[in-house]
C-alpha cells in the first residue's frame, strides 16, 4: 500500500470546493491518478485524526492545451477526489482553519 502521502497531493480550495464543504461536508482533493477509491479513503483517514470517511468519489481531468507564441503544449492530466465524511465523525481541521 502506499503512503498517505503518495496518495493525497494538495487540497482544492475553490469556490466550488468551498460550497460543497460548507453545505454538503465535501471535501475535494487532488490525488494520485493511480490512486483508487479504497487507497484515498484510507490515506485521508490517516492524515487526519478522528475521521470516518464515508464516500469517495473520483473524477479524471484532463490537461488543457495552451499555447506559447506558435508551439503549443499541454498541462498534464490529472485526478479530483470529492471525500464525503461520515456524520459525526469530525471534520478535518486543514479546511477549518483557513
Amino acid at each position: 500500500m502506499k503512503h498517505p502521502h503518495e496518495v493525497i497531493y494538495q487540497p482544492l480550495l475553490t469556490e466550488k470546493s468551498t460550497i460543497l464543504r460548507e453545505r454538503r461536508g465535501v471535501y475535494c482533493f487532488k490525488v494520485n491518478p493511480e490512486a483508487n477509491k479504497i487507497e484515498i479513503a484510507g490515506a485521508i483517514e490517516a492524515l487526519f485524526d478522528k475521521v470516518k470517511v464515508a464516500e469517495v468519489r473520483t473524477a479524471n481531468v484532463r490537461g488543457k492545451a495552451k499555447r506559447m507564441g506558435r508551439f503549443e503544449g499541454r498541462r498534464p492530466n490529472w485526478k479530483k477526489a470529492w471525500v464525503k465524511l461520515a456524520p459525526g465523525c469530525g471534520e478535518i481541521e486543514f479546511f477549518e482553519s483557513t
